[in-house]
C-alpha cells in the first residue's frame, strides 16, 4: 500500500453508529496515512443543530463538504494518501468529495437499523443524537455501480473489514 506512485484517499462512510471512526483508525494505523475525522470540519452552527436533534440540510452540509474536499486536495497536492471518515450519505456529497483527488475510494459501512440504534444508545460524548438515525437512513443513497467503492456489513469485525479492503484494493 505504501509503495503507490500516486495518492489514494479512502473515505469511510455510513450513518452514525456504523463504526466509521473505528474502521478508519484501523486503516490509518495499518497504512500510516494521514487521517481526518469529518466531524471536526463541521462549523459550530451545524454541531448545534445536530445536538438539538435538527437534521442538517444540503445547504448546511455545503461548507462542511467543501472544507473536507479542500483537505483531501491538500493531501493530494502533497503526494500523501489519506483516510477520512464522512457520512457521505448522498451521491452529490460523494461527487463533491471525489473532487479532492484522482483516486477517492468509498468504504460504505452498512448495518441494520436495530444494530445502529443499539450502538448509538451505548455511545457517550458525541454530538449526534440517536434521534437523527432515521433522518440519516432516509437520506442515505447507496453507492452506485459506477462509484469507486465497497460495501461492508457492520456485523463483521473491524479487522476483517480492513483486511477485505486491502484485498479488494490490491485487485484494482
Amino acid at each position: 500500500m505504501n509503495g503507490m506512485n500516486s495518492p489514494r484517499h479512502l473515505v469511510v462512510m455510513g450513518v452514525s453508529g456504523s463504526g466509521k471512526s473505528t474502521v478508519a483508525e484501523a486503516l490509518r494505523d495499518r497504512t500510516g496515512w494521514v487521517f481526518a475525522e469529518a466531524d471536526d470540519f463541521h462549523p459550530a452552527a451545524n454541531i448545534e443543530k445536530m445536538e438539538n436533534g435538527t437534521p442538517l440540510t444540503d445547504e448546511d452540509r455545503g461548507p462542511w463538504l467543501e472544507a473536507l474536499t479542500e483537505w483531501i486536495q491538500a493531501r493530494e497536492r502533497a503526494g500523501m494518501s489519506s483516510v477520512v471518515t464522512c457520512s457521505a450519505l448522498k451521491r452529490a456529497y460523494r461527487d463533491q468529495l471525489r473532487k479532492g483527488g484522482r483516486d477517492v475510494v468509498f468504504v460504505h459501512l452498512h448495518g441494520e437499523h436495530s444494530t445502529l440504534e443499539q450502538r448509538l444508545g451505548g455511545r457517550s460524548g458525541h454530538f449526534m443524537p440517536a434521534s437523527l438515525l432515521d433522518s440519516q437512513l432516509d437520506t442515505l443513497e447507496p453507492l452506485g455501480d459506477d462509484e469507486s467503492g465497497y460495501v461492508f456489513s457492520i456485523d463483521l469485525p473491524p479487522a476483517q473489514i480492513v483486511d477485505e479492503i486491502f484485498r479488494r484494493l490490491a485487485e484494482r
